[in-house]
């Protein structure tokens, strides 16, 4: 006769045991049926590492394309949910455990901090970590193998972030929006306004008036000097008459 050991919520399958396995057994069981609750071989994102085994110095490449998790990213750039991420992986086994390197391939799309517009793009990030044994000392926060499973999300997630430029651009020379009317300056390159310090306006509103008398008293001028060579002109008309 057989019995079910208990389960726990999220369990993915139920652990069989035999009636009368010793406590050693039944405390083993649970254990595997706790690593089974956090985590899943089926997970795109999590690597099983039974392949590989535990001698040091055992080696094992792998490559995997798999779907990016939900906020893969910053605010305003990152990988876009549900694109293709390419992993190419080496799996090293070392006294304490198993080390992952790598990099990762993606698409990226974001906003430009200069023009404000949209931009897509290819992206890599590399990542190394060090996934320590179960029962092996460690600081707090080491990832850890559970079983011989290994989530590689927060370290491609890490990655991801550290890797991403904290100013993203369409292009690294975009000479971003007009300051005066917030045209995109890439779509017009000979944009520019006349530009006036307002500092000067008190002075150039002087020197507009000065001009403006300066016309006014030429043209008085000039009509003074048209009168009287007019009035010069007839007076001589008026001697050859009289002669």
């Amino acid at each position: 006769m057989r019995r079910l050991a208990p389960t726990w919520a999220g369990a993915q399958s139920r652990v069989a045991l035999p009636t009368g396995l010793p406590e050693v057994g039944v405390r083993h069981a649970r254990r595997e049926q706790e690593i089974l609750n956090r985590l899943d071989h089926r997970r795109p994102l999590v690597v099983d590492t039974r392949e590989l085994g535990r001698r040091p110095g055992s080696m094992q490449r792998v490559s995997r394309t798999v779907p990016a998790p939900a906020d893969l990213g910053l605010d305003v750039v990152g990988v876009p949910e549900g694109e293709d991420v390419e992993l190419d992986m080496r799996l090293e086994s070392v006294m304490e455990g198993v080390l992952v390197s790598g990099t990762a391939h993606a698409p990226l799309a974001g906003e430009c901090v200069r023009c404000l517009e949209d931009f897509e793009g290819d992206f890599e990030a590399t990542f190394q970590e060090l996934y320590v044994y179960p029962g092996e000392d460690a600081d707090e926060g080491t990832p850890r193998l559970e079983g011989d499973l290994l989530d590689l999300e927060p370290v491609l997630r890490d990655a991801v972030v550290l890797a991403l430029p904290l100013q993203p651009r369409c292009r690294e020379d975009c000479p971003g929006l007009c300051v005066q009317c917030g045209v995109r300056l890439a779509d017009d390159p000979g944009h520019r306004h006349e530009l006036t310090d307002s500092r000067w306006a008190a002075l150039q509103d002087l020197l507009g008036d000065q001009r403006a008398g300066q016309v006014d008293g030429d043209d008085s001028g000039t009509q003074s000097r048209t009168q009287s060579t007019t009035d010069t002109g007839a007076g001589r008309a008026d001697e050859n008459q009289e002669n």
